[in-house]
């Protein structure tokens, strides 16, 4: 009868599987959450499961690491680099975050018509494709599309890069159309001058406390495709507006349909009001 004892190897693959499976779980409870703090002490404890010839040992250790770090001091640094590199040139940056589908292309798309497609250029953040980059040139906007194949968010390095390829020469505002997720986005900082959030109502009016990070750091909250209204029954825009106002206090809020038309007005004011605040830093500025 053959034996069923495993050999030594069979042994050894068993002790190693434990020790990445605790690594692993580790590694995704202990550090993934908090990669969005830039500041932080991260205390983790590690049980290794150890091949053992010495039978005098106990079969674990167990390593307590206490590692200080400024996760994201790299790319706060670029970040900074490129609000200076825009703020040289009086081109005001706006990072534009939501769901995907809450509108941020379509809403580019109108906007480049009232604003003016000469004076505006775009980085449109997706996983793959050039689907978004494609319609904007086809209005006339400069745009540059990143592809992150993965990332679930754009960051400095990328912004920087983007505006290396980008002729910024008679833009007044760079828009930058962060890849569509409610979660990453907010803990980056792209060199931006203000956030604009969207949120559409198919989405549903509870979205601002079920994800409220990226509403907390809005500059104005867009709410889009308000021509779907009287097509749903669960969206209330009370409800959506007293929510965001929980997480938000005092943050602009503006109702608007990129595809009749409702409120883009408002958001044009908005823009300009916000291009002339950063001419008159820039002013105020010169003059110390």
């Amino acid at each position: 009868m053959p034996s069923t004892t495993p050999d030594a190897s069979s042994k050894n693959t068993r002790r190693r599987r434990p020790w990445r499976r605790t690594i692993g779980s580790t590694i995704r409870t202990g550090i993934i959450p908090i990669i969005g703090i830039s500041t932080t002490t991260i205390t983790t404890t590690i049980t290794i499961m150890t091949t053992i010839t010495d039978t005098s040992r106990p079969p674990t250790t167990t390593i307590t690491l206490r590692i200080r770090a400024d996760i994201l001091a790299g790319n706060a640094a670029r970040a900074s680099a490129v609000r200076a590199r825009l703020d040289r040139a009086g081109v005001l940056a706006l990072n534009l975050m939501s769901s995907p589908g809450a509108g941020k292309t379509r809403l580019l798309e109108v906007t480049a018509a009232a604003f003016g497609a000469r004076r505006m250029a775009v980085i449109e953040g997706d996983l793959e494709t050039e689907n978004d980059a494609r319609r904007l040139r086809g209005r006339g906007v400069r745009a540059e599309q990143i592809t992150t194949g993965w990332g679930c968010h754009l960051d400095a390095r990328m912004i920087d890069r983007g505006l290396d390829r980008l002729d910024l020469d008679g833009v007044a505002v760079v828009f930058v159309e962060n890849v569509g997720n409610l979660v990453c986005p907010a803990d980056f900082d792209l060199g931006q001058h203000l956030n604009v959030v969207l949120l559409s109502v198919t989405e549903g009016d509870d979205k601002p406390e079920k994800y409220p990070p990226i509403f907390h750091c809005a500059d104005l909250v867009l709410i889009t495709k308000t021509d779907l209204l009287g097509a749903l029954d669960d969206f209330d825009l009370a409800r959506a507006e007293a929510a965001i106002g929980r997480v938000r206090p005092g943050v602009e809020i503006l109702r608007c349909s990129a595809r009749s038309g409702d409120g883009m007005d408002a958001w044009r004011t908005w823009l300009e009001a916000r291009l002339a605040d950063l001419r008159g830093r820039a002013d105020g500025a010169r003059c110390e």
